[in-house]
This record gives C-alpha cells, structure tokens and sequence, in this order.
C-alpha cells in the first residue's frame, strides 16, 4: 500500500489526543479501502514509532486518534507537532472468540443468538476483551459475565443490551 507523510499538530477532543488528516491523502485512503464510511484501518508511524490504528469520522470530521501506545504520554503533549506516516491496512483484524466463550455460547443458544445478532464491531469488542485476559479464572469469570450480559441480566463495559421479551 502506498504511503503517506504529513506533519500535524496534536489536538484533542475530551480526552482523546488526535490528528487530522489532510483531504487529499484521505481521499487516497478512501480508494484504497474502496469506501468512504465506517471505519478504515491503517497503518505507519507516529515519530518513526509504528501504530496499528484506526481512523473514525466524528462530529463531521476524520480523525486519527493518537494514544499513548502510539505516542508516550500524548494527552500531555497536546499543542505538539508531529510526523505522520499512514497507510490503508488491507489486513484481516477479525478476532475469533476465545474456545471457552464458544463452548459457552454453544451450551447457551438464548446467548448464542443474541451474539450472532450483535453489529460486528460489539461481537469484536468482546471477544478482543476476553481474548486479552490471562488467567483461567478471570477468563472463566469474563465469559460468565458476558453471557449473563447477552441475556441482559447485567452490564458489561458498563453498557446494557436489549433483548425483546419475546426472545426470552
């Protein structure tokens, strides 16, 4: 994929530092991805640091937001300049949930086809959650907890669901 460089200045909206990006390279990531909505996935440096990131329109504007992984300590560097290479990342992020949480969705259908119903973003959420969990037991207490949250008994990441009385 063809890369892009551009020098911008570190900016922020609430709590997230970010960047925008020029409309000319954008528009060469938006052939490159084939569309112009939803989410696009790049790739490059942030000061010769790499960074897997996403960029999201918000409030009508293209973003790339810039975290501390990318860039040390940005919130604090708000102001700062910075260079900026970005490519499309044709690659495949798909997260495939952990063995256990389909165990655990096969053994509950109720669940199971509350999950298969969610946006693909929320089903990546939670699997990339459970997938970064170390220990047996936080994993086991995790997916206990997400299934409960499928059934919409709890939250989870402090959000609830939905689920029509006739589906229970």
């Amino acid at each position: 994929m063809k890369k892009f460089f551009f020098d911008a200045v570190l900016d922020i909206i609430g709590i997230n530092p970010f960047v925008f990006v020029p409309e000319k390279i954008l528009q060469e990531l938006f052939i490159q991805a084939g569309r112009e909505k939803g989410y696009i996935p790049v790739c490059g440096r942030i000061n010769k640091n790499e960074y897997t990131q996403t960029l999201v329109k918000y409030s009508g504007a293209w973003r790339l937001y810039i975290n501390s992984k990318m860039l040390h300590l940005s919130p604090k560097r708000i102001g700062e300049k910075i260079k900026v290479e970005i490519s499309f990342d044709p690659r495949d992020r798909t997260i495939e949930p952990h063995p256990k949480f389909v165990e655990a969705l096969t053994n509950n259908p109720q669940a199971q086809k509350v999950y298969e119903g969610l946006l693909p973003w929320r089903q990546k959420e939670l699997n990339r959650y459970i997938q970064l969990l170390r220990t047996n037991k936080g994993l086991d207490r995790n997916i206990a907890r997400a299934i409960e949250y499928l059934l919409g008994k709890t939250s989870f990441f402090g959000k609830t669901i939905d689920i029509p009385q006739e589906e229970m």
